[in-house]
C-alpha cells in the first residue's frame, strides 16, 4: 500500500512499439506526422498535460529506443519526466517492460495508446481521479452510436450470420488511457497468460477478478487506425491551432 504520509505519483506508460500496418507502407503508426509532428509527440503531450503525471514512460520498437530518443528530445513536454525503454514483440511484452521502469513510488499507472494523440486532458484527469478515489482499474469509454451484432465468422469477403443483437445501451467504446492502481495491474500482468481473451490492459485486470469501472471518454480521443481516421485527426488538430493557440 501506498504511504498515505506521501502525495500519491502517477506515472504513463505509452506502449509505440507496433507498425501499424492499416495506415498503409511507411514508418511505424506512432512516428506518422500530424499536423508536421509525429504522433507520439502528440500522445506524449496529452498525457504531461496532466498536473498529476510527473512521469511518461514510452515503450519503443525492439530496435529503435535511441531514435525515438532523439526524436523526443527535439520537443519539449514540459514538467514531467520523460524515460524511453525498448519494447518487446507483443504489446502485453512492451507494457509489462515500461511497467518495470516505473520508479517504486508510482502508484497510478496510466497506459495510453500512442495512436490516440488528441485525447484531452480532461479525460486524462478524469481517469486519474477514479484511480485515486479507490478504483482498481478505469477506462474511459463512450455509448456506442451504431447497432451491434453478434454474428458467425465466416473467410474472409463471405457472408457472415447473425447469431444476435446484443442490447446497445449496455455497451460502450473503450478508449485510453486506462488507469489502474500500479500493484493490481503488475497482478494481472504477473498472472494473466497473453491470448486469454483479453484485449487491452483493463480486460488483463478483469480476467483477475477485479472490478473496471468506466468514466466518460471523449469523441477526439479516437484511435487513429486507418487512413480516414488520419484525415479525420488533421482536422480536429487544425481546429484546436485555430481556437486553442495548440501547438
Amino acid at each position: 500500500m501506498p504511504d498515505p504520509s506521501r502525495p500519491i505519483r502517477t506515472a504513463a506508460v505509452i506502449p509505440a512499439a507496433g507498425r501499424g500496418v492499416r495506415l498503409g507502407p511507411g514508418a511505424p503508426k506512432a512516428l506518422r506526422t500530424l499536423g508536421g509532428t509525429p504522433m507520439l509527440v502528440h500522445a506524449v503531450r496529452a498525457m504531461a498535460a496532466s498536473r498529476a503525471v510527473s512521469l511518461v514512460v514510452v515503450v519503443a520498437p525492439p530496435d529503435g529506443a535511441p531514435e525515438v530518443r532523439a526524436l523526443l528530445d527535439e520537443h519539449s513536454f514540459g514538467r514531467a519526466e520523460l524515460l524511453v525503454v525498448p519494447g518487446g514483440e507483443t504489446r502485453q511484452e512492451s507494457v509489462r517492460r515500461g511497467l518495470d521502469a516505473l520508479p517504486d513510488d508510482v502508484d497510478v499507472v496510466l497506459v495510453h495508446d500512442a495512436a490516440r494523440p488528441l485525447v484531452p486532458v480532461d479525460t486524462v484527469d478524469a481517469v486519474i481521479a477514479a484511480v485515486r478515489s479507490g478504483a482498481p482499474a478505469v477506462v474511459p469509454a463512450l455509448p456506442l452510436a451504431d447497432t451491434v451484432k453478434r454474428v458467425e465468422p465466416r473467410p474472409k469477403g463471405e457472408a457472415e450470420p447473425v447469431t444476435g443483437t446484443p442490447e446497445r445501451a449496455l455497451l460502450r467504446a473503450v478508449q485510453t488511457p486506462q488507469g489502474f492502481d500500479r500493484e493490481t495491474l503488475l497482478k494481472a500482468h504477473d498472472t494473466v497468460v497473453e491470448g486469454e481473451g483479453a484485449t487491452d490492459d483493463a480486460g488483463l485486470v478483469e480476467r483477475l477478478g477485479a472490478p473496471v469501472v468506466v468514466v466518460p471518454g471523449h469523441e477526439e480521443a479516437f484511435k487513429v487506425t486507418r487512413p480516414l481516421d488520419l484525415v479525420l485527426a488533421e482536422a480536429v488538430l487544425a481546429r484546436r491551432r485555430a481556437t486553442d493557440g495548440y501547438v
